[in-house]
């Protein structure tokens, strides 16, 4: 057998660089092994791409209660409620259907196939959203634009596939930013822009298009934006490897392979990195489907944490809320995204490097019990100390919930093989979606 190795590794070596001179994937590989250092312009990549596919997300909100009033499908006001949550909600299950299959496709023939899809998708079926005349148009259009809108799995993947093992954290913290970023932006595009010809008459006339579709104005920026990451996406590097599959070569990569999985157990010895020996079964991949798990909890958790945020501080004193506008609200969640954008560039990366992945997620989750449970003494408050100690806490409470999400994107990804790693984000992408279809319902409801 060694032999016979041998033999295959000599004859293979000969033809080595023709093997692989043609592989997006080995050419990241030879970038990366050169002395460069943070790798801006794909960081800028991913953060665009990311954002792209965050901001339709959230950006009905504002005004989806309106829309579905105007479809003339509710009985009654209160029945509003019932109907724009299959609208929100469809966005979520589409997404938990396909997650898992675009990741295997992502897989199979690349991670630049699957975003160019993703954001092509969000062009089309954002801008039909927008132009929905009916109920079963608008739940129609967003649940194509969940199922096929897969970027966010392969994103992951490729963030920590393009970056260099040091500079990995901080390609997890863009994503997380620029997600975090286009939920916050969003909204504010869609409570600003929608029923121009109401808001702004002297520049949008109710017989234009857009006062026939008063919703159409943000879903149409939205996609204007994703039009231009489809355009930048042309330009995104492949960072799977791709490889001329004949027996021969096919041969001599599997005792390559072989060697140089030894290579690497030898090399990490008990430093942890190093991956498990059985990569046969995703579901037997105890630590990427713990850190799958643990991911699950707390998405459910921020989904119901944000449903209930702008509920209480909306709410009137003597429900223990704090009577504030939505104007103030928004006020509060952008100083949120300023501190939270602050953070991930700068800290989080010096942070994880100090303590750990693992260790960096377990303070969060920790210090996050203590935190929430001033809330309700935060409501005594008010005036200006209101606002500081407001602010100052919702700060501290999304730099916890992203520093936990961005650990375990890290420990995902780690804890698989490239040629695993588009399926395993979309088992998590898929599990993720259902739990977060699950925390606005669980959390209105509390």
């Amino acid at each position: 057998m060694a032999e016979n190795s041998q033999l295959l590794l000599e004859k293979g070596a000969g033809k080595q660089s023709n093997y692989y001179e043609n592989c997006p994937g080995c050419a990241i590989e030879r970038l990366k092994c050169s002395n460069v250092g943070i790798p801006l312009k794909h960081l800028f990549f991913i953060g665009t791409v990311t954002l792209s596919a965050a901001l339709p997300i959230t950006s009905l909100f504002p005004f989806l209660y309106f829309m579905i009033g105007d479809f003339h499908i509710a009985k009654t006001e209160e029945d509003i409620g019932y109907y724009a949550g299959y609208v929100g909600s469809s966005f979520m299950f589409g997404r938990a259907l396909t997650s898992l299959l675009w990741g295997l496709v992502a897989d199979r023939y690349g991670r630049k196939p699957v975003i160019l899809i993703g954001t092509v998708a969000v062009v089309i079926f954002n801008t039909l959203f927008g132009l929905s005349s009916n109920f079963w148009m608008a739940v129609s259009m967003r649940f194509l634009l969940g199922s096929l809108s897969g970027v966010l799995g392969p994103m992951r993947a490729y963030a920590s596939e393009i970056c260099r093992k040091e500079y990995q954290a901080l390609g997890m913290s863009v994503i997380s930013t620029s997600w975090g970023v286009g939920l916050v932006i969003g909204p504010a595009i869609g409570g600003y822009l929608a029923e121009p010809a109401n808001k702004y008459p002297e520049i949008f006339s109710k017989q234009s298009v857009f006062g026939r579709f008063p919703y159409l104005l943000p879903c149409l920026l939205i996609s204007l934006f994703a039009v231009v990451v489809s355009v930048v996406c042309c330009w995104l590097p492949e960072t799977l490897h791709i490889h001329c599959q004949n027996k021969e070569y096919a041969a001599y990569n599997g005792v390559e392979a072989a060697a140089y999985d030894s290579t690497l157990q030898e090399r990490d010895g008990n430093s942890g990195d190093s991956l498990p020996t059985s990569q046969s079964s995703l579901l037997k991949n105890w630590p990427l489907m713990s850190s799958i798990i643990t991911y699950c909890v707390f998405q459910l958790h921020d989904m119901a944490y944000s449903e209930i945020f702008s509920l209480w501080a909306i709410s009137p004193r003597n429900s223990g809320g704090l009577s504030y506008t939505t104007s103030e609200v928004g006020e509060t969640l952008s100083i949120t995204g300023l501190g939270l954008l602050l953070f991930q560039l700068f800290l989080y990366p010096v942070v994880e490097r100090i303590l750990g992945t693992i260790m960096v997620s377990r303070i969060g989750a920790v210090l996050s019990v203590p935190l929430l449970s001033t809330y309700p003494y935060i409501a005594m408050l008010s005036g200006f100390w209101l606002s500081v100690v407001l602010d100052s806490a919702s700060v501290l409470k999304n730099v916890f919930s992203v520093s936990i999400t961005t650990g375990l994107f890290l420990l995902q990804n780690r804890a698989v093989s490239q040629e695993q790693r588009g399926a395993a984000n979309g088992i998590s992408m898929s599990a993720m979606s259902l739990s977060k279809a699950i925390g606005p319902a669980a959390g209105g409801s509390l």
